[in-house]
């Protein structure tokens, strides 16, 4: 393969009022060792625009534009993907960065005979206090694997699409999910309907996971988020150890809101298809007060892992 053969990409980078990891994030993108055109879209969400202060050596541009859809990730990152100028459009969160070789890494998949319509690849995951390495459990995500496991080391800062598939078949972004929590989930789950998801699993992206994000401890988020996907996802009632993981997060998601009673209906049916599913125990230790809901993610976390 001739590096002339190397697709361009379109990076897609919604911010709102982080100018400093804004600025980062865009920088890693313009520092991509990818020889292909490379452009940047700075999706400006409810904030002033304004061009970042970066670098932007040959064969790279920025853009700055002005969210034109629905408040929030969604919205911006759905008005990035209509104003991208090339085939292929990958996702950044402002408080992320890329590696320097993530795009070399994922682009020639899809010259492949039979292409991707993703890519993702491993993250390093920064809690503020250390980093470790998030792998992904296989290398070719079908939607049986995603039914069964969220597979969080497949995280929205890594993904490349093709653009196509993103304003085709898959569709955009799901500006309706309450809260828009629990999006990537759900682009996840309808993008392996339609074609494969592959990943680099190599940490390729660094994530912060250190409370920055507008989801974190935004429990009745998370629970309304949840039981959306639930009634747009029919697919989870046909695997029983599927529903129970995600009617136990609902569960944990209530308890840790704080609405007790709400959380019992989800224990008892995530105990129902999966008596194994800590998460419920969690909750119901949790809504019984024997136990804290920042105590648990903490001690989740120490191990790398989420609720």
């Amino acid at each position: 393969m001739n590096v002339t053969d190397l697709p361009a990409v379109t990076a897609v980078v919604p911010t709102h009022n982080r100018p400093e990891m804004m600025r980062r994030a865009v920088q890693s993108i313009l520092d991509q060792e990818y020889d292909a055109d490379v452009e940047v879209i700075v999706v400006f969400d409810a904030c002033d625009p304004f061009d970042p202060p970066v670098e932007v050596p040959a064969r790279r541009k920025v853009r700055t534009v002005v969210n034109s859809h629905s408040r929030g990730l969604a919205g911006a990152r759905n008005t990035g993907i209509d104003a991208a100028a090339y085939g292929y459009v990958a996702f950044l969160d402002d408080d992320d960065y890329w590696l320097p070789g993530k795009l070399a890494a994922q682009m020639p998949a899809f010259l492949e005979p039979e292409p991707p319509v993703l890519v993702g690849t491993a993250m390093m995951v920064d809690d503020g206090q250390r980093t470790f390495d998030r792998l992904v459990p296989v290398e070719r995500v079908t939607h049986a694997d995603l039914l069964r496991d969220r597979m969080a080391g497949l995280h929205s800062s890594t993904f490349v699409f093709d653009r196509a598939a993103l304003t085709g078949p898959v569709g955009g972004v799901d500006e309706d999910l309450p809260g828009g929590y629990g999006e990537d989930y759900d682009l996840l789950l309808r993008s392996a309907k339609v074609g494969q998801i592959r990943v680099v699993n190599r940490p390729l992206v660094s994530v912060t996971w250190a409370g920055q994000s507008y989801f974190f401890g935004r429990w009745s988020l998370y629970a309304d988020g949840l039981t959306y996907l639930l009634k747009r996802h029919p697919e989870f009632a046909t695997d029983r150890a599927s529903l129970g993981r995600l009617c136990g997060q609902v569960a944990f998601s209530r308890a840790a809101a704080g609405q007790r009673r709400a959380a019992w209906p989800w224990i008892a049916r995530s105990l129902r298809n999966d008596v194994r599913q800590m998460r419920a125990w969690l909750a119901a230790g949790i809504a019984l007060r024997l136990l804290s809901a920042p105590w648990v993610v903490r001690e989740v976390q120490k191990r790398g892992k989420g609720i």
